[in-house]
């Protein structure tokens, strides 16, 4: 089959090495190069790096809804686009060249998580599975008709960047199989149910800003759902303190911890506690225990080696 294929970070890099294994890709769309870092160099998106590693053609634009894009791709003629996490909207004009259609692989099980952020939001909202799913596109965001499923369980420990890693692998094997699919037409495509669609919106940081009028099951899910990026975080002594690790306690919990007067602290981001490779904050009905942090311009680091060199005070408030 020959494919276009669009995308740009690296979750869309392995099922771009899956196409070029198995199929003939015949030309590479992807996000023009951006600046990166400190020194702001011009950074090749992932997907540009393969696609030139294998001398297959990379094309660039600005919005590939303007210009000659669309013609350009008629005149290559491919059999199948694959878009996976590609960061721009495709019009009618182009899903509607392939003989087999647009197809994207869409990190959640459609219709929970149409969006930019199903990952993130999959952990954040505390779900206990989530999977790919391969969707002939449409005009609408994330609303074309199924494909192919496959699932994948959360832990409770499981950050957005280790389940990042799972689900790229999953969508590349995940792809090939619905290319194979189409072409002997074994799959009955499956619309899906609007009433039952949730939105995962794009990530800032104002977002990753904890809240501790919540439980600290739904902040560690935070935490966990915003690791590697934006990063969950509240203020310290009036520094961000960044928080990568952190427990969910129980109130009944904090017995066994032999404690001291943490039961005359009742606001919400307290410090109720400080262990020896951890520090206790008071969340809704329960206690946060953060485990790994980074404070101000500090680096990441475990909260143990944090205490070796700050004193940290029973009832200082974060906020």
């Amino acid at each position: 089959m020959k494919i276009i294929f669009m995308g740009t970070p690296e979750f869309s890099v392995g099922t771009l090495e899956a196409c070029i294994q198995h199929h003939d890709v015949i030309g590479v769309f992807t996000q023009p190069d951006k600046p990166k870092g400190r020194g702001k160099q011009m950074t090749k998106p992932p997907v540009k790096v393969v696609a030139e590693a294998h001398d297959i053609s990379v094309f660039q634009p600005d919005r590939i809804k303007k210009g000659d894009w669309t013609q350009l791709i008629r005149e290559l003629a491919p059999d199948c686009i694959v878009v996976v996490a590609y960061g721009q909207i495709l019009s009618k004009a182009i899903l509607e060249i392939p003989k087999y259609g647009c197809i994207n692989v869409h990190a959640s099980l459609l219709p929970k998580l149409r969006g930019a952020a199903p990952i993130n939001w999959a952990i954040v909202n505390g779900e206990v599975e989530t999977g790919v799913t391969t969707m002939k596109m449409d005009v609408g965001l994330d609303t074309g008709d199924m494909l192919l499923k496959e699932t994948i369980q959360i832990d409770d420990e499981m950050t957005a960047g280790e389940l990042h890693d799972h689900l790229a692998i999953m969508g590349a094997q995940l792809l090939v199989k619905t290319l194979e699919g189409l072409e002997n037409d074994s799959i009955v495509p499956e619309k899906q149910d609007d009433n039952h669609f949730t939105y995962a919106p794009m990530l800032n940081k104002e977002l990753a800003r904890m809240d501790w009028h919540l439980s600290a099951k739904r902040i560690k899910n935070l935490i966990r759902g915003f690791n590697p990026w934006p990063v969950a975080h509240t203020t310290y002594q009036g520094k961000t303190l960044k928080v990568y690790k952190a427990n969910a306690l129980a109130m009944e919990d904090l017995d066994a911890l032999e404690l001291t007067n943490y039961h005359k602290i009742s606001a919400h981001g307290a410090v109720i506690g400080v262990r020896k490779n951890s520090i206790l904050i008071k969340a809704e009905s329960s206690v946060l225990e953060i485990l790994e942090i980074q404070w101000g311009s500090a680096k990441r680091m475990p909260c143990g080696a944090f205490l070796l060199g700050h004193s940290v005070e029973i009832g200082t408030q974060l906020i």
